[in-house]
């Protein structure tokens, strides 16, 4: 490709190293920062993450690694953040390096505990980011069959096209295709919801309901994603296009899901923190489903799927209970 984009990925989990792979189908040189020396260490001998989607082989000499931020940030001038929202601040309190005129596209599917903000709001209010430089890679894409090479569907969402463009140009490939959205607060809230979604598909397969129900929940899932994201940003959107519903479904059926499977260990009656402790991967929608029921109290959205899940996620509700009411508010 002539006149590369300078990019670099921040994050070492699966999401990231599926990106990175994306990345090396079309760039010489892609940055990698990860916190971990001992992954480094083994991708540039092995060829693989060893932590995470260890099936995705790698090309060290292609990769700029290191576990310094700071230099990263420095030395390039796209930046694709795919730290998980729970560590997001810790990591950004070690920059020392301006983020001032760097592109910043989030793969993060959370909301950052800390503001109680999407990553794209965090970076504009906390960091003065300006919105033309934010933008947003979603699903629906899970990053194992990315590894695989399955075919895949992304979405880059920006204020600005030209922006979404270039990164879509170089995430695409013969097993990645891309859309381009202009909706950058939609999308990233709906990367938010799903998950908290798929936690409830988990829990309701964990105690026992069959897929006559799981298709019931995930039609007002998409409905309580609609009405929550026109209360927090009204514009014109299809809710059932890939981004949307795509991604809800993927998330809420999947085998790969990390959300539906933390929700059918809670379901089986797993603690919270037990199932926390046997994953190995951080599911998303535990944090995020406090930080939504937070925003629907002060908007007045009518939730009842995110409210029992934070019902048994935070309020240590009986999970059985707590769904048999649920369905009496389903159609």
């Amino acid at each position: 490709m002539k006149d590369q984009p300078k990019i670099a990925v921040l994050g070492g989990g699966s999401w990231a190293t599926a990106i990175v792979k994306m990345l090396s189908e079309n760039l010489n040189t892609v940055g990698w920062y990860m916190r971990s020396v001992y992954a480094l260490e083994h991708i540039k001998i092995n060829k693989h993450n060893p932590n995470y989607l260890s099936s995705a082989e790698l090309h060290p000499a292609q990769l700029d690694l290191s576990n310094d931020i700071n230099a990263v940030v420095s030395n390039y001038d796209i930046l694709i953040f795919a730290i998980p929202s729970a560590f997001l601040t810790l990591e950004l309190t070690k920059l020392t390096q301006s983020l001032e005129n760097k592109i910043i596209f989030s793969a993060i599917k959370g909301i950052v505990p800390e503001s109680g903000l999407i990553v794209g709001e965090h970076f504009y209010k906390k960091h003065n980011t300006p919105y033309k430089n934010i933008g947003v890679i979603t699903g629906p894409c899970h990053a194992e069959e990315v590894a695989m090479e399955r075919l895949s569907y992304l979405t880059i969402a920006c204020q600005d096209a030209d922006k979404a463009a270039q990164i879509g140009a170089v995430l695409k490939s013969r097993y990645i295709r891309i859309k381009i959205s202009d909706d950058i607060i939609g999308t990233e809230y709906a990367a938010m919801l799903k998950n908290i979604f798929a936690i409830a598909a988990g829990i309701s397969h964990g105690l026992g309901y069959g897929d006559n129900f799981q298709s019931v929940l995930m039609s007002n899932s998409i409905r309580e994603m609609n009405r929550f994201i026109r209360k927090v940003h009204q514009m014109k959107r299809n809710i059932n296009n890939s981004a949307y519903l795509g991604d809800l479904l993927v998330t809420g059926y999947s085998t790969f899901s990390r959300n539906r499977m933390f929700g059918n260990m809670i379901g089986k009656g797993y603690t919270v923190k037990s199932a926390m402790f046997e994953m190995s991967m951080v599911a998303e929608g535990y944090y995020a489903s406090e930080s939504a029921y937070k925003i629907k109290e002060q908007n007045g959205t009518i939730t009842p799927i995110i409210d029992a899940v934070y019902a048994v996620l935070y309020q240590g509700k009986d999970a059985k209970t707590i769904f048999t009411k649920l369905t009496e508010h389903l159609d």
